[in-house]
């Protein structure tokens, strides 16, 4: 069973890039985040490939996955990053990402995160605030930096078809400025006598099944943008929807390509992509612990929990759960749960799955977007490790943590 490129069962085996991953577990234990550094550069390459027409430059949305080698992957492949803090922005340098290729998103920034971006020379700073164009006027004067290029968030007031929490483009979300402000704005550079304000920048959700929404923002976009011929740049965002159940298919991107291309033949294009680079790159593997059968239902309880994968008890998520060794046969409604001490701590509900027994091991799939990064220590529960497959070896890109390094910043523990 071939579940992408680089994830399927083998003799009966689940494994990533012709690597048993039951063979990675059995060394680094569990639960364990593992990614295949191949798919990364697959989906980059097929992405690139789809927005040809669009002539856009890739920038990886940071905050989807920040693991050092994926970055550095991506860096390798023609990659700029997004990032939404000023330690997002510390870790794509640290991956060798230049500066410039850096853009600097976020509702709040702090004045020491934009001093930090302004003193490295980010490329672009994605403002959403007036408060905000003024904090970063002042920041480049003390730096005696002549130009700062930023480009204007539009909250275009479009509602997006997606979970409600990944809309962001709509009237009542925090995100943006709206189009009266921005023109003001750009009617008045000499409020901002540092800021190159020579792009407009929206973000309309994520997981955005159909283009509607973010052609109905982009064309409220030109509408403005088309009034201000110092606007060179427009940055789309993100949003690029991924198949969370097996079976299914993301939409082709090439109609949507189509009419982007029709529409910004004029301007430099940015997009921000980053669970469709990454998420079918990436499993958290788990083992079980127990099976009680309780009040009808079946319940699997493993060593993951909403502590390490978020995603299920914030969005109702859906991850299709993989056994490492493939059984045939009946199968049984189960509900897969962790250790964490919440009713909201499951990982699948209702799930057909083969009979399971302590000791099995599964992967949750599509966790490679918003797994690790989201991952907290709540119940003082250690953050997993990160393991990276690529050509034909694996290793541990980020060690499990232990209980003493969550102390570690702890000044009484600093002193025992």
């Amino acid at each position: 069973m071939v579940i992408n490129s680089s994830i399927r069962y083998q003799r009966e085996r689940l494994t990533i890039d012709d690597i048993d991953l039951e063979s990675i577990v059995n060394e680094v234990g569990t639960p364990a985040y593992v990614y295949s550094l191949a798919r990364i550069r697959d989906n980059f390459s097929c992405l690139n490939a789809a927005l040809a027409p669009v002539h856009a430059r890739l920038h990886f949305s940071v905050k989807a996955n920040g693991n050092l080698d994926v970055l550095r992957t991506l860096k390798e492949v023609g990659a700029g990053f997004d990032c939404v803090s000023g330690g997002e922005i510390f870790r794509a340098l640290n991956a060798g990402a230049a500066a410039k290729d850096i853009v600097f998103a976020g509702v709040g920034k702090t004045c020491s995160e934009i001093e930090y971006a302004v003193g490295r020379g980010v490329g672009w700073i994605n403002a959403e605030n007036l408060g905000e164009l003024a904090h970063i006027d002042a920041i480049a004067a003390e730096a005696d930096r002549q130009s700062v290029k930023v480009a204007l968030r539009l909250n275009p007031q479009v509602t997006a078809n997606t979970h409600p929490y990944m809309a962001t483009g709509h009237g009542a979300a925090k995100f943006g400025l709206t189009s009266d402000v921005i023109r003001q704005n750009l009617n008045a550079p000499e409020r901002y006598p540092r800021l190159d304000m020579t792009g407009i920048h929206m973000h309309v959700g994520s997981q955005l099944g159909d283009s509607k929404s973010t052609l109905a923002a982009l064309d409220k976009l030109l509408a403005l943008a088309r009034d201000f011929p110092q606007i060179k740049t427009i940055n789309l965002g993100g949003g690029l929807p991924v198949a969370y159940h097996l079976g299914e298919t993301p939409p082709s991107l090439a109609p949507l390509a189509a009419e982007l291309a029709r529409r910004l033949n004029p301007y430099t294009v940015l997009l921000e992509p980053g669970r469709s680079l990454v998420a079918d790159a990436g499993v958290l593997v788990a083992d079980v612990l127990y099976v009680k059968r309780q009040a009808g239902q079946t319940f699997v309880i493993v060593d993951a929990s909403m502590a390490e994968l978020i995603r299920p008890a914030l969005y109702g998520a859906h991850h299709e759960i993989m056994p490492l060794r493939k059984t045939n046969g009946e199968t049984v409604t189960t509900q897969v749960v962790g250790p964490v001490c919440e009713s909201a701590d499951v990982l699948a509900r209702d799930r057909d799955l083969p009979p399971l027994a302590p000791g099995d091991k599964i992967a949750l799939m599509m966790a490679g977007a918003y797994g690790m990064t989201m991952a907290s220590n709540y119940n003082a529960r250690p953050r997993p490790p990160e393991v990276v497959v690529d050509g034909g070896r694996w290793w541990v890109s980020r060690r499990r943590e232990t209980i003493e390094d969550m102390l570690i910043v702890e000044a009484s523990f600093r002193r025992s």
